[in-house]
């Protein structure tokens, strides 16, 4: 995947960050920056491999330069068997949307365009950009399993779009009159969103972030805490999360309802009735689900602080009230075969030093690919229903319906 060579400070990726804290981008100026996590290395590599997949389908190439392209991508420590189903999955599904065309459209791969019109000396790299007829189509790849990413009203995927509008536009005109963006991700799903909007719609939306995107480019931002603090270089050490969280003193010495035993809610009740003070207030219902949004990210928080105060202890700095000592030791064999060896040597068989352990479903699965998998695995495979989980109201998933109240026995106790 392109890599650019110029740091930008408004991006396109950090796009839910800056438009909600437009003063992020200038802070997070004032810290170094972190360390890339194998996580992302494992994501350019895939990236690569979804590329050469997609330029072999979609543009000349000999399988021998494939195979030769391929066999450098294998080499990288970091090579996973998997990322060649996931680049077969990328390129089955620009393959099925480039047939939605009446004639094969112009596609490119790792498109860098210039979202300067948007967001001050923005840059970015469309995955895959997919022209024909009136239609512009836009798709990412993102190689994670950790939280699904949707397209609908993604920031990110819209700016790409109008950067790639204003590439292509000396050579389409204004005959491009329909964009869609689609975000892949295999490994957590095979259901592709996709986001249509109008050229004239897509414009209207990137005029209205404009604003944003100069306060944040030139330091005339305002913060505000959130969700989006996660991937802040800065979230550890930000007043304005300190104080978001801080907002919580409000609900601080008041009794959850549902603690309390039927006595102590008759005597609170009865002591109500008769105006006797000092009696404390039970949370409504209303109150509990404000609760329970605003205390999202307050883990969250927690963990960054730790990790924060951790490191700066090892650094030498002092915090106070705070020390870094040495965990729990766990003992291990300096050389795990030679201590087998001398259990052997004992008269112990490998029948009673390993455990045998089948495999997950999802492990197996990976052997065969998805697809051999559903057909070699008919009717062996079944959905039991999954235990009742607390989501917020703008989940997708329909409300959990209880069959009988004996679903929930034992689910407080867990």
């Amino acid at each position: 995947m392109a890599t650019p060579n110029a740091h930008a400070v408004v991006t396109a990726s950090g796009y839910e960050r800056w438009s909600h804290c437009t003063a992020a981008p200038r802070y997070e100026e004032g810290f170094p920056e972190r360390e890339t996590s194998v996580y992302a290395l494992e994501g350019t590599l895939a990236h690569s491999v979804c590329e050469l997949y997609g330029r072999k389908y979609f543009t000349p190439m000999s399988t021998r330069k494939f195979n030769a392209e391929l066999k450098k991508l294998k080499a990288d420590k970091l090579w996973q068997d998997e990322m060649v189903k996931t680049a077969e999955f990328y390129r089955d599904f620009l393959k099925e949307k480039s047939n939605e065309f009446g004639a094969m459209p112009y596609t490119s791969f790792e498109v860098r365009v210039d979202l300067s019109d948007y967001i001050p000396d923005g840059f970015g790299t469309c995955d895959c950009v997919m022209i024909g007829g009136d239609t512009l189509r836009i798709t990412d790849y993102k190689h994670g399993k950790g939280v699904p990413v949707s397209s609908i009203n993604n920031g990110q995927m819209r700016l790409y779009a109008l950067g790639a509008l204003k590439m292509f536009a000396p050579i389409y005109g204004d005959t491009i009159k329909r964009v869609c963006t689609a975000i892949v991700q295999p490994r957590i799903t095979e259901d592709v969103t996709e986001e249509w909007l109008t050229v004239d719609e897509l414009k209207a939306w990137g005029e209205q972030i404009k604003p944003k995107a100069q306060a944040a480019y030139f330091g005339m931002g305002t913060f505000c805490a959130g969700e989006w603090c996660r991937f802040c270089r800065g979230n550890a050490q930000c007043r304005a999360r300190a104080e978001y969280y801080a907002g919580f003193d409000k609900f601080v010495g008041a009794d959850i309802q549902g603690r309390m035993t039927e006595a102590e809610m008759i005597v609170r009740e009865q002591a109500e009735c008769m105006g006797a003070p000092g009696i404390p207030p039970i949370l409504s219902d209303a109150e509990i689900g404000e609760l329970l949004i605003e205390a999202q990210g307050l883990a969250d928080w927690l963990n960054d602080l730790q990790e924060y105060a951790r490191d700066a202890i090892l650094e030498g700095r002092e915090i106070p009230g705070w020390k870094v000592v040495e965990g729990r030791q766990v003992r291990a064999f300096k050389d795990a075969d030679k201590a087998l060896e001398i259990m052997r040597g004992e008269g112990y068989d490998d029948a009673i030093l390993y455990d045998r352990k089948p495999k997950t479903l999802a492990q197996l699965e990976k052997l065969t690919g998805k697809k051999r998998f559903a057909e070699i695995m008919e009717g062996q495979i079944e959905w039991p229903p999954g235990k009742p989980t607390l989501v917020t109201e703008d989940d997708k998933r329909d409300p959990y319906r209880p069959t009988g109240p004996h679903e929930f026995a034992g689910v407080a106790d867990e």
